[in-house]
């Protein structure tokens, strides 16, 4: 049987169909699941036909530049018009449900083009169908928005600590990206949202504490030391990303003891009428290690003691 030859824009007009039924179905929120396996076997088998013809007729080089355009071009199109038209937390929901419909796309795109992957990308040294298409994402949409969509989150953050209801699966939703950004490192999550976060922590309770050190006697300034910090833990566990824990408990302890250990040291003296050698600044870095140990580190402290009972 003679082998039917696949010249160029008839393949890749039936391949670019095929792209835009796809694009059509993420659009309107179709699940995943119900992209039809008929139409991904046929792109399929045309990008394979189209690769493995003779000379002048196969085209991998062209397929593997015009994957990567397609990408590009929904990006430009798409992507960024909607996100830069958003602000706030309609900027975060705008930010996941965008990185999610990527990740769809690139899922159905890379099993189309999958002939790529497995026999010519390697060969020549070219990043994979899903480098590519992430690098792109992260060139040209994280970082044009990650500032904004960091300072949109920052600002719910704050809002919970002040006692406001927020979407946290909505930002552990965010966060994540920032993780999954940095192709399994934590480099992007840490530049460009953690230490921001942390400088903000030390902002917030530091103003806290200059506030709180005025108006508040020993007893009730540690209580709220206490609840900060209980606060600050359920917040990693809630949607930071575990190893933020021990920098954001040390900050928050620094701001709100360590600081201002020679204030808390007057107060418990004056409240308790003790002699000079009841409470050192020693004594105060010890009472926060204590409660760390108990409240963070989880260890063998018991659960009814606090600061303010501490002798």
């Amino acid at each position: 049987m003679q082998f039917r030859i696949i010249e160029w824009d008839q393949g890749w007009n039936f391949i670019q169909e095929g792209i835009m039924n796809l694009k059509k179905r993420i659009a309107k929120g179709s699940p995943e699941n119900q992209a039809s396996s008929t139409e991904i076997v046929d792109m399929y088998t045309t990008v394979y036909n189209m690769c493995t013809q003779k000379p002048p007729y196969e085209y991998t080089e062209p397929l593997y530049d015009r994957y990567q355009r397609t990408f590009e071009e929904h990006i430009t199109s798409t992507v960024l018009p909607s996100l830069k038209a958003k602000h706030d937390e309609f900027l975060l929901q705008e930010f996941v449900k965008s990185w999610g419909d990527y990740k769809v796309m690139l899922r159905w795109m890379s099993r189309s083009f999958a002939y790529l992957d497995r026999y010519f990308l390697d060969r020549r040294s070219l990043p994979g169908l899903k480098e590519a298409a992430v690098n792109y994402y992260r060139d040209l949409v994280y970082r044009e928005v990650n500032a904004k969509v960091r300072e949109a989150a920052i600002r719910l953050i704050d809002k919970e600590r002040e006692g406001g209801e927020i979407d946290s699966a909505l930002l552990k939703n965010v966060i994540d990206i920032f993780v999954e950004i940095g192709a399994g490192r934590r480099d992007a999550y840490e530049k460009d949202f953690e230490g921001y976060m942390l400088t903000n922590t030390r902002d917030y309770y530091s103003c806290k504490a200059s506030r709180w050190i005025l108006e508040d006697n020993y007893t009730n300034y540690m209580l709220k030391a206490e609840e900060c910090l209980r606060r600050e833990r359920d917040i990693v566990s809630h949607y930071l990303h575990p190893s933020s824990e021990k920098m954001l408990v040390e900050t928050v302890k620094h701001w709100l003891l360590v600081v201002y250990a020679n204030q808390l040291i007057g107060k418990k003296r004056s409240e308790s009428g003790c002699g000079g050698d009841c409470l050192t600044v020693d004594n105060i870095e010890e009472l926060s290690k204590k409660f760390i140990a108990a409240v963070v580190l989880e260890q063998q402290v018991p659960a009814q003691c606090s600061w303010a009972e501490l002798p």
